[in-house]
């Protein structure tokens, strides 16, 4: 993998768990055995990265479970707490038409249908209905759901949403 693939942080490892080299994880996907899907992990922590193989993994509650190749005891596992989980962004599955992965909405500009720029997303929020825009920019933070009913377009291409959405909501 070289430095100019994008990676996606998919979680970090909180800890260990036994006496034979598995981690616990806490996974930020929306299914956390969905990590088990990509066949190589980067850690990452503090500039330093490794390259690592899940040889097998289960959900216990609400955490993932993790043996790695090669990680056969607990210092082993205890040593790699506190890394982040990465992906490259490449390494995931195509979306459907209007569906998108929150990778790639941060970052994006939004747009309302005026053309004025609201600002850029720097997160989403899950929320029990739908998922929620965090937008920052002149104009102070803007929460927008991200539905169709407020979300006229996302461009990935310009890498820009364009909502209905007035500057005094």
């Amino acid at each position: 993998m070289t430095d100019t693939q994008q990676r996606v942080a998919m979680g970090y490892i909180k800890g260990v768990f036994g006496v034979k080299g598995w981690i616990k994880i806490s996974a930020s996907t929306e299914y956390s055995d969905s990590l088990l899907d990509y066949p190589e992990w980067q850690l990452s922590k503090d500039g330093k990265t490794l390259t690592v193989i899940p040889e097998a993994g289960k959900v216990v509650g609400d955490e993932l479970q993790v043996k790695l190749e090669g990680i056969d005891d607990r210092d082993q596992a205890f040593a790699l707490r506190g890394y982040t989980i990465e992906i490259p962004r490449e390494a995931f599955a195509p979306t459907e038409k209007d569906e998108f992965y929150w990778a790639d909405l941060v970052g994006m500009s939004v747009v309302n249908k005026d053309g004025i720029v609201l600002g850029e997303v720097k997160n989403l929020l899950k929320t029990g209905a739908n998922d929620v825009l965090v937008i920052e920019g002149g104009y102070g933070q803007k929460l927008i759901p991200f539905v169709s009913q407020y979300i006229e377009s996302v461009d990935n291409n310009s890498r820009t949403i364009t909502a209905d959405w007035g500057l005094d909501y």
